[in-house]
């Protein structure tokens, strides 16, 4: 599971578009522990890197030192890691400081340990927004205060000075930040919103509206306040993961005494303690009692899973009525959750083909409008007769509402709340790409053992074919022989029989190879093997051959049990399919969905589990290559195909589809690498679902494009040939960038129909 929860993110992007505060830019890329803990990898907080435009003029500064290499952003922590050495590392944080910012150095291998925390475990943004939020709240007294002189006071040249210093004071108290930004983006010839709200905030004052410049300042300062707190929104849905881990674990000690220690410091190997309606802290294997587990925190499981010894255990999950005490096997930031976490985390750095096309637009359209402000200030007044005055007030109040923030920022905030709520319901989603893509899938292959089917052998029928032989002692002699082997089908039998009889010592026991398991019981010599081996000792008969057959043609494994007088019964065995196959193939086709199953198997066993499942297409008797082959033909007859899988064969064709769908619970590394997404707990309904949630999410991206085109549009006529005011358009501005985080926000309730 390492290499698929830590898969490589793609190469981070530079939006070709300006952006607006800290509520935008390139989704975050979180470096996985092990890369973090490479030597000469170092990690720089810069608390004023709030956009990717600002991301964009840091990544220009540090590209062209040659030492420098491996740039990571994560604009959610505002950090950039790099690998250099610290001459080079030297250069970097001078070129920062440059351009205006002030990096901190921070230790890399102890603040990448944990996806999503800061270096000391502080939410350092939070604070600086509450530190912030009195400044700005007197920031808009002091310009309320300059409207009501403006309002009130006389026309006179006192309170006029009165005016206007009321209002560079509020401009001051709301904006040195914006203005700070602002001269630098100008300096760089970036028209990012900093940019203009400097330039429209100091024309207005050149202009005279001095109660205006400063009334929209300390708004635009106080609506990016909430937009960042709204935003962070969808960053912590993936953070807030990290409170399902408890902070510390009752760990056994040498003297055999328990004692509570931070899960950072427990070893592998360690022996916890977890009592009842407690959260496990670690990953580990049950050694001793007996409980059930609530691990929908993790896998999205609606119901708790009996525990036992040699279990397996995830941290996060919930102990729910019973101690127990598991054997540590994963360090804290080596735990599937924080493995979850991270692939999460990096699967952001996937941008979405919707995102890559508002980028490309918001390209286009500020510098657009920017020359149509310009040219509303330079040619109204000999067009259509207006003042300088009016002409260059309504390009200001142009420039306002040019950013195309609620346009930037739609696109990352719904994609980073898919990925979360995909997280939540144990999907996991490796990029925004796959989870917009699956929208259009039209087939899906599936795979049957182990995805379809449990994947292990299930004793489903038990048949006395003597008439002198007696049941109990039948379940008592396969019990007693079947419970020596090793061989699924022995242990399948064995299970199924262990709650009709008990187990007796049996002699001369021997497993041949190809054939079955003998011993003595009784003093009495018994086989149990299968068809070729009761032809060899010519016990079979046109009856036996008969039930063999069609117990073959229901997709059963048959094992038969003998004496020296003959055969005494038979078991049949069978890869169970799974109770929720059924309804998710009847969902995928429901939504116009073909599910195909491909196999390994032979043909009938793979046609006996499809009927029962209600697949109508089936394909037995395929190798690795022979299901590459069967997915290309898929994607030539249906179009985008999925592939769903779990073993190291079905690595070819999870690769080869559209979308691969990975078993996490059963599946193989090399099967959870190739994939695209993972299922973390095996239900086969997570298909038909990651489908709903990726049509849900396509539908929010377009609804939140269209409403900030809209908004846009429509206040672009009222500023040129209506009375749009200044603040009005901070507020047009800033209200639509709120519309569409809360509608993006909205992926993160409930399950979502199509």
């Amino acid at each position: 599971m390492d290499k698929t929860l830590n898969a490589p993110p793609a190469p981070a992007e530079t939006p070709a578009a300006s952006c607006c505060g800290s509520a935008c830019g390139t989704v975050p890329l979180t470096l996985a522990p092990a890369q973090a803990a490479q030597a000469g990898l170092h990690r720089l907080r810069i608390a004023n890197m709030d956009c990717a435009s600002e991301e964009s003029e840091i990544r220009r500064a540090l590209e062209p030192i040659a030492g420098v290499k491996q740039l990571r952003f994560d604009l959610g922590q505002r950090t950039v890691t790099l690998a250099a050495e610290p001459a080079e590392l030297a250069a970097a944080i001078a070129a920062i400081e440059r351009i205006g910012y002030g990096p901190v150095p921070l230790d890399t291998a102890a603040t990448a340990s944990t996806p999503g925390e800061h270096e000391d475990g502080e939410d350092h943004d939070h604070d600086h927004v509450e530190s912030g939020l009195p400044r700005l709240i007197a920031a808009l007294a002091v310009a309320v205060a300059a409207e009501a002189v403006a309002f009130f006071a006389p026309e006179t040249a006192a309170w006029k000075g009165v005016q206007m210093l009321l209002a560079a004071l509020a401009i001051y108290l709301a904006g040195f930040a914006t203005y700070q930004k602002g001269l630098l983006a100008l300096k760089a010839g970036r028209l990012n919103i900093n940019a203009l709200m400097t330039v429209a905030v100091t024309g207005a004052f050149v202009i005279g509206q001095w109660p205006e410049a400063a009334m929209v300042m300390a708004l635009y300062a106080i609506a990016e306040l909430i937009e960042a707190k709204a935003v962070d929104r969808a960053r912590n849905a993936i953070k807030s993961l990290l409170d399902l881990a408890p902070q510390d674990a009752e760990v056994q000690q040498a003297g055999g005494q328990w004692q509570r220690i931070p899960t950072a410091a427990v070893a592998v190997g360690a022996v916890v303690r977890l009592r009842p309606g407690e959260r496990v802290p670690l990953d580990g294997l049950v050694t001793a009692g007996s409980s059930a587990i609530d691990q929908a925190p993790v896998t999205g499981e609606s119901v708790p899973v009996d525990k036992t010894v040699g279990d397996e255990v995830f941290a996060g999950t919930i102990n729910q009525n019973a101690a127990l005490e598991f054997r540590v096997t994963a360090l804290a930031t080596d735990s599937t959750l924080a493995r979850i976490i991270h692939a999460v985390e990096e699967a952001q750095a996937t941008r979405a083909p919707t995102q890559r096309f508002v980028d490309r637009f918001a390209a286009i359209y500020t510098p657009g409008v920017f020359v149509l402000a310009l040219a509303v200030a330079l040619l109204m007044p000999w067009l259509l007769g207006w003042t300088w005055m009016e002409s260059v007030y309504k390009a200001l109040v142009l420039l306002v509402i040019a950013c195309p923030c609620a346009l930037v920022i739609s696109t990352p905030v719904t994609v980073v709340s898919g990925l979360a709520a995909a997280a939540r319901r144990g999907i996991l989603v490796k990029g925004g790409v796959y989870l917009e893509q699956a929208r259009s899938l039209r087939a899906v292959a599936l795979d049957k053992t182990g995805t379809i089917t449990e994947g292990k052998p299930k004793l489903v029928d038990v048949q006395i074919l003597r008439d002198d032989a007696d049941r109990a002692v039948v379940a008592r002699v396969a019990l007693s022989i079947a419970g020596r082997s090793d061989h699924p089908v022995s242990k399948a039998i064995a299970a199924g029989m262990a709650g009709d009889a008990l187990a007796s010592d049996v002699s001369d026991f021997e497993a041949v190879v190809g054939r079955g398991v003998q011993a003595r019981l009784d003093q009495r010599s018994y086989v149990l093997g299968n068809h070729r081996w009761i032809e060899e000792r010519g016990q079979c008969s046109p009856t036996i051959e008969a039930l063999l057959k069609q117990h073959e043609q229901s997709g059963r494994t048959v094992t038969l049990l003998a004496d020296d007088g003959g055969v005494l019964a038979l078991f049949a065995v069978a890869d169970t399919i799974k109770p929720s196959s059924r309804a998710a193939v009847a969902e995928l086709q429901a939504m116009g969905v073909t599910p195909v199953m491909l196999t390994g198997d032979n043909q009938a066993t793979a046609e006996a589990i499809a009927r029962e499942a209600g697949i109508e297409q089936v394909r037995g008797n395929l190798l690795p290559q022979d299901k590459l082959k069967a997915i290309s033909e898929m994607q030539a007859r249906y179009g985008p195909t999925a592939m769903t899988g779990d073993g190291i064969n079905d690595a070819p064709a999870l690769a080869k589809a559209d979308i691969g769908f990975a078993m996490g619970g059963a599946g193989t590394h090399t099967a959870m690498e190739a994939a695209d997404v993972v299922v973390m707990n095996d239900d086969l309904q997570r298909l038909p679902e990651t489908i709903r949630l990726s049509r849900r999410t396509h539908a929010v991206l377009w609804q939140n494009i269209s409403l900030a085109l809209g908004l846009k549009a429509v206040f672009l006529v009222a500023a040129v040939f209506g009375n749009a005011s200044m603040w009005m358009a901070v507020f047009a501005d800033m209200g639509a960038s709120l519309l569409v985080v809360f509608n993006g926000l909205r992926l993160l309730r409930g399950k979502g129909q199509s």
